[in-house]
């Protein structure tokens, strides 16, 4: 039995809960004054700041003059800081956010003396299978965690390992990150309760100290706490305090308890929680536009703006970065911390957006005012269908749209818009008061063309984009001031728009690059719709060369696949009761399962030839509640129509399909089944640069039932069945590996239950939060389907969920009208299969300069993936996740990359 032991003073800092932010940082500040006069009274004390410099920044914000004394104690090594900025949930993020998360933590901890160099993850609800990767990758060698660890490891630490090899010794901190505070119940008999405890957990420490961690949730240690462990160690007890990373440095032996692979996510020492996966959809779906919003901001402004809008970026991944707290984006916080986080999310998406859209009026301003700019955020050629609002075609004509290498295409009319905006009948001495309505040219929203002015009758004629030369608002106003003077009484003042309709025009639009094209009216249109078969449609029927739908009697889809595979009932429709919290799903003990609709109809709104389209409306009885006792769904039910928005793209080889509803009901759980042709015992998610399998059941022996629900990122697989998902999901292979199930809504009323009957212990505290329930919000999920018989890789899921999840970008060009269209631009192309491409990004860097940062995964477990990045370039510079220059070599305009299983590979190109 080892007779020594390390204590680490901490705290773990919550930033946001059970209390909105600015409440939980008016405790932070307190803790961390506490915190400061114990290190400048005590030269012993030693702390460490939760691995998050999120705390400090919101520390010295409120306490600038502090800054100093901060410095100088992680100089010392007194104060151990980093290296996150934020303490993540790793599932409910992407992997390029965990990355840019890292790296924003360390640059803030290195302008304080330096980040603590482990992965500290003490209270993430277990943990993706390429962390190693990512650590290692950041020059970081150790990891310390606690949930999630599989029941093979009987020591303090192992080895975790990436799906590329990659590997961290990580510290298993397997009685949870406050294991110390039992021991310093009494603080005179601090030897007594250490010497239990270590002879109870001798098995684990081997020969290696004790790693006591003395602290726990929003509270400093006590600021004598070093004057009780000298008192203990003067009884004769091998007692040191330090900081987490001088205890694993320092105190700590190579050895380990084996190697552990993968994603971290059983229940056998600690609860995972993973109902936080589906409650409160709004914030995963928020997480999802913020990270594509900057995303797409950050390459359009690599690649096409003059203008570095860093700052602004930053400000954007900032807010972004706050919000995948394990506590935040995962919804588990009151009503009022999950509102802030929203809004934060908000706020992010709406910055990254205007350095996107400024980015593309650089390049639009090539681009004629009657005609349209598209942008693609990926790196690899597409042909899309972009909607835009064009003038309507004259009776008797098409429409066409015409690209600048004259080639044309035709264009499928959606909407038409009505041509009358306003009619009106008022006295001459009212006319002023219209005129008023007008802001130089505009009015409605759109542009005065021209205007007609007759005794008694005023009429403006409006355009999206006025052709009739200069208007002046002065002459205007003299003009009708002298026509109503001559004409006085009643007069008309009519306002027409020109015909408008929405349409949808087939773009084929180069790697990372730019296309534009117009459109026109024309007696003969083009004989050919693309490259591709058209989409096609009757009543009951979408499909094209690639892929079929039919609906069935059931108002469920039937989805056939280009290699022949079906899936059959795409779409059933399960509600059952959840009696459980934002943590844990728990069905109801006698619960209702609703399944069947009581009403079915199917309408065909849109018949191709480029999109073809139908709507399924199925309306079910649901339960409106549980019952007082909450082990009953209640006998009162509510109609509630589902729509189901059936789609078919021309040359698309996937069903895309959104779901929509008006939720009355509480204390509920929905999901979409995907039954298989035949039965799996495995299924594969991407997300975080993995695709992770996983079997029909999780690993339990804690206190939480082992429910097998797991994550998904960018799509879900099992048999032939393929899923893409629009924002991180949760799903679950159900009836012994028959069907697939995807949660639509998880509404719930409680942050904690006390008495769970998944889970023994509470999670929280029993708050009431209402707005989990999400009654009254229209619910809409979207995603897509494909077929194939063999699985995500032959379907080619990793290529198809970039695709279905990144629209191109349209803007209306702002040069003259008429005036010739540009050439098609290219401008980043990497290829490769199964090549994810997580960032592209401008940077700089004092001794070289400006470049592009590109960041590659193979997402496959081929022993070598070749992968060609072009562009236009001279040199490309390997580097760490953390921006450190590794190699670099003389290129030219292309770059050729062997990349290992699942490895994450990134570059600067100059």
């Amino acid at each position: 039995m080892t007779d020594s032991a390390v204590f680490v003073p901490h705290f773990h800092w919550d930033r946001e809960w059970y209390e909105p932010f600015q409440v939980f940082r008016h405790r932070l500040v307190a803790a961390l004054d506490t915190v400061l006069e114990t290190a400048d009274s005590d030269s012993d004390f030693r702390f460490t700041v939760d691995g998050q410099m999120a705390a400090i920044e919101d520390y010295l914000e409120m306490r600038p003059e502090n800054r100093a004394r901060v410095a100088s104690l992680v100089g010392e090594g007194r104060l151990a800081v980093g290296p996150w900025l934020i303490l993540l949930d790793e599932f409910l993020c992407s992997g390029e956010t965990i990355v840019r998360n890292l790296q924003m933590g360390w640059a803030a901890a290195a302008e304080l003396g330096g980040a603590m160099p482990i992965g500290y993850l003490p209270d993430m609800f277990g943990h993706v299978a390429q962390m190693p990767q990512i650590l290692a990758r950041a020059g970081i060698e150790h990891a310390a965690l606690w949930r999630g660890v599989p029941g093979s490891v009987d020591g303090h630490a192992f080895n975790w390992r990436a799906p590329d090899g990659s590997q961290v010794r990580t510290e298993f901190l397997f009685d949870g990150y406050d294991n110390g505070l039992d021991v310093l119940l009494v603080p005179d008999r601090i030897g007594r309760a250490l010497g239990d405890y270590a002879e109870m957990t001798a098995e684990r420490w081997g020969g290696d100290p004790v790693l006591a961690m003395a602290g726990t949730d929003h509270n400093a240690p006590d600021p004598q706490l070093a004057s009780w462990l000298r008192q203990a160690a003067a009884e004769g007890r091998a007692i040191t305090i330090a900081t987490l990373d001088e205890y694993l440095r320092k105190h700590v032996r190579d050895e380990v308890s084996g190697v552990v692979t993968g994603e971290l996510r059983s229940h056998v020492r600690g609860n995972i929680l993973p109902g936080v996966l589906s409650v409160r959809l709004g914030l995963k779906q928020r997480m999802a536009v913020a990270e594509r919003t900057i995303d797409h901001a950050e390459r359009m402004n690599a690649l096409w703006s003059r203008r570095d809008d860093s700052p602004f970026l930053n400000l954007a991944w900032h807010k972004i970065i706050e919000s995948t707290a394990h506590d935040s984006v995962v919804g588990s916080g009151t009503d009022e911390t999950c509102d802030q986080v929203a809004a934060r999310l908000a706020e992010a998406a709406q910055t990254a957006r205007a350095v996107r859209d400024a980015a593309l009026t650089e390049p639009a301003e090539l681009v004629p005012s009657d005609g349209y700019l598209v942008a693609n955020p990926l790196p690899f050629d597409r042909s899309v269908l972009v909607e835009v609002d064009v003038v309507a075609p004259p009776e008797g004509s098409a429409l066409i749209a015409t690209t600048a290498d004259g080639s044309t295409a035709p264009v499928q009319l959606i909407s038409e818009a009505p041509t009358v905006l306003s009619d009106e009948r008022m006295d001459a001495s009212q006319l002023e008061r219209v005129l008023r309505r007008i802001h130089r040219r505009e009015l409605f929203g759109r542009q005065i063309d021209h205007y007609e002015l007759t005794p008694g009758a005023l009429v403006f004629h409006l355009a999206e984009v006025p052709t009739s030369g200069p208007f002046d608002l002065l002459i205007l106003r003299r003009e009708v001031a002298a026509a109503a003077a001559e004409h006085p009484g009643e007069w008309r003042v009519l306002t027409l728009e020109e015909a408008r309709a929405t349409a949808l025009v087939p773009v084929n639009v180069p790697a990372s690059g730019l296309a534009s094209f117009r459109v026109g009216p024309s007696e003969h249109a083009p004989a050919t719709v693309t490259s591709y078969a058209p989409a096609t449609a009757t009543h009951r029927r979408l499909a094209n060369s690639l892929v079929e739908v039919t609906v069935a009697a059931d108002g469920t889809l039937d989805v056939t696949g280009s290699d022949g595979t079906v899936l059959y009932g795409v779409g059933r429709l399960v509600d059952g009761g959840d009696r459980g919290d934002s943590y844990n799903y728990a069905p109801p003990a006698q619960d209702v399962l609703v399944s069947e609709p009581t009403e079915i109809t199917v309408e065909l709104l849109e018949t191709g030839p480029l999109r073809s389209r139908l709507r399924v409306t199925r309306v079910y009885e649901w339960p409106v509640a549980l019952s007082s006792d909450r082990d009953l769904r209640s006998a009162r039910t509510v109609p509630t129509p589902v729509a189901t928005l059936v789609e078919v793209r021309a040359g698309e080889p996937f069903v895309r399909v959104s779901t929509s509803f008006l939720n009355q009901s509480a204390d509920h759980r929905l999901r979409f089944h995907v039954p298989l042709p035949e039965s799996v015992t495995t299924s594969a998610s991407a997300g975080q640069f993995a695709v992770t399998e996983r079997g029909l059941t999780a690993e339990g022996g804690w206190g939480e039932y082992p429910l097998p629900t797991f994550p998904a990122g960018s799509f879900v697989s099992a048999g032939a069945a393929n899923v893409l998902l629009d924002h991180s999901s949760e799903y679950e292979l159900v009836g012994d590996g028959t069907e697939l199930a995807i949660t639509l809504l998880r509404a719930i009323g409680s942050i904690s239950v006390n008495i769970h009957p998944l889970r023994d212990e509470p999670a929280a505290s029993e708050i009431p939060v209402p707005g989990a329930q999400d009654l009254g919000m229209r619910i809409e999920n979207r995603f897509a389907v494909v077929p194939s018989a063999t699985g995500w890789r032959g379907a080619h899921a990793v290529a198809l969920a970039e695709e279905f999840r990144n629209d191109v970008l349209v803007t209306r060009g702002t040069a003259p009208a008429g005036h010739q269209l540009p050439p098609d631009t290219t401008g980043l192309r990497v290829d490769g299969v199964d090549v994810l491409v997580s960032a592209v990004r401008r940077v700089t860097d004092d001794e070289h300069g400006s470049g592009t940062e590109v960041r590659l995964t193979a997402m496959s477990d081929r022993a070598a993936t070749t992968v060609r990045v072009t562009g236009s370039f001279s040199e490309a510079a390997t580097v760490d996740l953390l921006g450190r220059t590794i190699s670099r070599t003389q290129v030219q305009d292309a770059l050729e990359l062997v990349l290992g299983p699942w490895e994450i590979h990134s570059v600067v190109l100059r």
